[in-house]
């Protein structure tokens, strides 16, 4: 642990991460907060929690019913009586975990103190670059991106099937909705990595795979990201690129079928019409 950069500590920050120690309850900020984002450790900013596992238990310290896979370490507690948790990849002091209260479904309290943890807003883009499985699949690898999800967007019919999307006549294009950290990636760069990892100029789809359903286009939530994406688009035009990727306002996001959620990871493969070109 010795070579790894950490975040500077206040005094009152240090004795909990680092001595284990308890904040006063209701004192935390984040004990009566409830925003959507993701929490991360103080100490070395790893991503720990989701804020959809947030709940209200009423302890005086913010509590959560899950954790994000393998972010925090479990371990019996110094007392031999209860369960230490712990950011599994800086050792840091979080709080406890307790069974048994019947507080929600998952009947697990994740008891944080809010002096270990730090909060992120997140933010949502929306994509569409031929089947979703390969944009998902290349995006979420981005730094700074939490989730990606498949589905679909832009057509008339409420929640569509696959088999639906697929007669290329609903008006649905196949999505992906991703959120990301906008501190850590922007709108604008994240819009780069996805020029970067498909075909910006096949107008009638994307590799093999033609339709209308998989044609590249952007759906821009204001007009901030409107304007970021036009510049985008002048500099591809200015390095020769003929781009043929349309702009859109977003509309209703209707996720997709289990089957298409992380397909790549499920079937250990790699995808067969998307890859990464440095452009930027």
């Amino acid at each position: 642990m010795a070579d790894k950069k950490f975040n500077s500590l206040t005094p009152q920050e240090e004795k909990i991460i680092i001595y284990k120690g308890t904040e006063p309850p209701f004192s935390g900020e984040y004990d009566n907060f409830f925003v959507e984002g993701y929490y991360h450790c103080r100490q070395c900013e790893a991503p720990l929690y989701s804020s959809k596992d947030k709940f209200k238990s009423g302890c005086g310290w913010p509590s959560f019913d899950d954790e994000l896979p393998g972010s925090v370490i479990k371990q019996t507690d110094a007392d031999g009586r209860r369960i230490e948790i712990l950011c599994a990849n800086c050792n840091g002091h979080l709080g406890h975990l307790f069974h048994g209260e019947n507080l929600t479904e998952k009947n697990k309290r994740y008891c944080v103190n809010s002096l270990s943890i730090k909060f992120y807003e997140t933010k949502n883009a929306y994509f569409a670059g031929g089947c979703f499985w390969g944009v998902e699949h290349l995006l979420q690898k981005q730094e700074g991106v939490y989730s990606v999800e498949s589905g679909y967007m832009g057509g008339n019919l409420k929640n569509p099937t696959y088999e639906q999307v697929c007669t290329g006549k609903t008006g649905h294009l196949e999505v992906v909705k991703v959120v990301y950290n906008p501190k850590i990636i922007s709108y604008s760069d994240l819009t780069k990595k996805f020029f970067e990892i498909h075909d910006s100029t096949q107008k009638d789809g994307q590799g093999p795979d033609i339709g209308e359903q998989y044609k590249s286009a952007i759906f821009y939530s204001n007009e901030s990201e409107k304007e970021d994406i036009l510049e985008i688009l002048q500099i591809l035009k200015r390095k020769g690129f003929d781009v043929v990727t349309e702009l859109f306002p977003c509309a209703d996001f209707w996720k997709a079928e289990d089957y298409h959620q992380d397909y790549y990871v499920k079937h250990g493969k790699e995808p067969y019409c998307h890859t990464y070109k440095k452009i930027f």
